[in-house]
């Protein structure tokens, strides 16, 4: 116990690495998967093949190997393109070095995984408004562009809440993962001290309350704002 409280505001500091982690990752993946998602509902085949080569891929791999590939095989690629590059055309070094940050490689990794997963929640949510909306619409004199933004996104968006929580929770558990390349998150902190003080399984347990309360917490502020959300309908 003593072990535990002594080294508790170092597991706290990587709690909240952990925290800032999934809300930069999810929030990018936000974006990510908006675009995604509805190039999955364009017409234009070429965008619809893109975007579900990028969702199949990020959901149908582990997303520990996309860290790896992110953190070690990025960088073997960009060095390897710089060697090519000098001996066939005379090009000179474009970087100084190609390793990549591990807080950077973090980001991008959990980003580009969250995004796959969030571009089959938006549409899904978009695909689940009624057709009769977007003709309503249309019949309006609005475009295709405005009727998708100012009708049916924001209709979609309070459908998505529920599932945008879970891919949070699920995303935040999963940063975990980033300890395979030393990134300081909370995981990674605690099998530091545990290397340091052998308090395995008090260490360990105290790393779990941790991910814990983050989940509960959030889950709780989802639950919150989709009971805001559906008193708020009923109030219209």
């Amino acid at each position: 116990m003593e072990t535990v409280i002594r080294t508790f505001p170092v597991l706290l500091v990587g709690a909240g690495i952990t925290l800032g982690i999934t809300l930069i990752s999810v929030a990018n993946g936000c974006v990510l998967g908006l675009i995604a998602g509805l190039a999955r509902l364009s017409k234009r085949r070429f965008l619809s093949f893109l975007a579900t080569c990028y969702v199949d891929f990020f959901r149908g791999t582990p997303l520990l190997v996309q860290i790896l590939i992110v953190y070690f095989g990025i960088p073997y690629l960009l060095d390897a393109l710089q060697k090519y590059l000098m001996a066939h055309y005379g090009i000179p070094r474009l970087f100084s070095s190609t390793d990549i940050p591990r807080f950077w490689a973090a980001v991008l990794a959990c980003s580009l995984n969250s995004g796959a997963y969030i571009a089959e929640i938006f549409r899904a949510g978009v695909q689940s408004i009624e057709r009769g909306q977007m003709e309503a619409a249309r019949s309006l004199g609005m475009t295709h562009s405005q009727a998708m933004r100012y009708v049916i996104l924001p209709q979609a968006f309070r459908r998505i809440i529920p599932p945008l929580g879970n891919e949070f929770i699920a995303m935040l558990k999963d940063t975990s993962l980033l300890s395979v390349i030393g990134f300081e998150e909370l995981l990674r902190r605690g099998q530091l001290i545990v290397g340091e003080t052998f308090a395995v399984f008090e260490i360990y347990i105290t790393v779990a309350f941790l991910y814990l309360i983050m989940t509960l917490s959030f889950s709780r502020l989802v639950d919150y704002t989709e009971r805001r959300l559906k008193t708020r309908d009923r109030s219209y």
